[in-house]
Parts: structure tokens; sequence; C-alpha cells
């Protein structure tokens, strides 16, 4: 999963805590941990050589256009090869990474992809930073610096990600949850209202969908006032959504609210 969080007047409710080289921890204010899951080195170097296979493709394609111009003049031709060689080598990656969340071809194939190194949305310009740092990590010859620092670095970064703050995580499939064990029987209201929980369903994202469902698994792990003031933060949000009628919220706490939140949302239709 991408690392969630919760935000508030602009701001995010996210930190940075301490990461090793499997897996990075993030830890939020009110005392809950997302962990992700660094792609190390060998993943990686397979992900760039599928990559450069699908540059090598798209050159050979363009190709056709270099002997068109060439017939014209061969310094055009020239000139044009020279300038979509490095369009191509550096403007593939980066425009993947921006259109599909952070995933190349290689990325997908490899089930990993790029992102903030703390868990916040991944920004084009970070994109930009760590796809023109490739000169850099090439040197001296195929990714020699790049994968030399992916070694030494606790995260697994080559210089353009340290550059850029950004990590490259693996993908993990998870089972769907027991909402029915997480409900524990009780009592949800918001049933009674089919099209409201579709319209939570609509309107929620995956991230926070997922932050909603590790809050209500590992609440028993948190002190009481960090319990609190997680569930008064996620239910705030929730409320935000969608306005369920008051006779549907009335006396439900925040910690309520947010598990019926989450059984609307992972429920199973029947």
């Amino acid at each position: 999963m991408a690392a969630a969080g919760w935000q508030e007047n602009g701001g995010t409710h996210m930190t940075v805590a301490t990461s090793n080289t499997a897996v990075l921890r993030i830890a939020t204010p009110e005392g809950v941990t997302f962990s992700l899951p660094l792609a190390g080195p060998v993943t990686r170097a397979f992900a760039v050589a599928i990559d450069f296979l699908v540059i090598m493709l798209i050159n050979k394609l363009l190709n056709v256009l270099v002997i068109v111009l060439s017939a014209a003049s061969e310094d055009l031709g020239a000139g044009a090869q020279t300038l979509m060689g490095f369009v191509i080598a550096f403007g593939y990656s980066a425009i993947a990474e921006m259109l599909f969340n952070g995933q190349t071809l290689g990325k997908r194939v490899l089930h990993i992809r790029v992102m903030d190194e703390r868990g916040l949305r991944l920004k084009p310009g970070q994109v930009l930073i760590r796809n023109l740092l490739r000169v850099a990590d090439f040197l001296p010859v195929f990714y020699g610096l790049g994968g030399l620092a992916c070694l030494f670095s606790k995260r697994c970064q080559r210089m353009g990600d340290l550059a850029a703050g950004t990590i490259v995580v693996r993908e993990v499939k998870r089972r769907a949850p027991d909402v029915e064990q997480l409900m524990d029987g009780k009592y949800n209201s918001f049933r009674n209202h089919p099209h409201l929980e579709a319209r939570l369903r609509q309107k929620i994202s995956p991230d926070e969908a997922q932050a909603a469902l590790a809050s209500i698994i590992r609440k028993d792990e948190l002190e009481q006032d960090a319990r609190l003031k997680l569930f008064s933060l996620v239910a705030k949000r929730f409320r935000t959504v969608v306005d369920f009628p008051e006779e549907v919220t009335f006396g439900l706490s925040d910690e309520q609210y947010v598990r019926n939140v989450v059984d609307s949302l992972y429920r199973r239709s029947k």
C-alpha cells in the first residue's frame, strides 16, 4: 500500500519514523505506524532492464522518422536522433511515473513504485529531479554510482532518490479483511442507507480506506489518549464526505462511526 495520511487544514498528520534495509515505517502523531516494504537493488535492476528494452523498442520505431529527416538533411537527421535519444531516455520514465502513480512498465511488471519518502503525494518536481539525475547514477557504466548508492543506503535510494526525497516500495497483495469479524456482531446503522454507502465508497480514496481499516485493526495497540485523537481525526474526515441523517449518527462515538464506515467500505455484497 501506499502510505496513507490524514490531512486537515492543508497540513498532513504524518512524520517519518525509523527505517531499515527492508521496511520503511511511517508513524503518525496519533501513534499508528504504517510499514512500507522497500524494493531491493536486484528487483530495481530487473525493472531498469525491462524499461531499457522498452526504450530500445521506442527508439527503433522512431528511427523511421530519423531516416526520413536524414534523406532531407544529414545534419537534421543527426540532430533529431540525438534529441530524440535524450528525450526518450529521460522523458519515458518521468512521464510514466507522473501518469501512472510512480510506475514505469518495468516497475509495474515487478510490482514496485516510486513514492515520496515521507509518505506524501509524489510531486512532479520530485519525478523530474530523480530522472534528470540518472546521468550521475549511470556513471561510470550502467548505474555504477546508482547501484552503489542503493547498496549503502538504508532505504535503498540511488542518488536521484536522495536528491528528490523519493523511495521505491514493493506492492504487497492483501487479502480482503474479514469485516464481520471486525464488526464483532455490532449493528451498522449506515446499512439502512445503501445509496449513501455507495456515495461513500465512490468518494473515499483507496489510501483513506486502508488507513481507516488499519485504525480499526490496531486500535487496541494505542494508548487511550492517542486512540481518541486518532478516531476523532478520522471520523471528522469521513463526516465531511457524506452526510448521513442525524438519526443514524446520533449517539455514535468517533470510533463507532469509523467502524461503521469500514464496514460500509469493505463489506462484501451478498
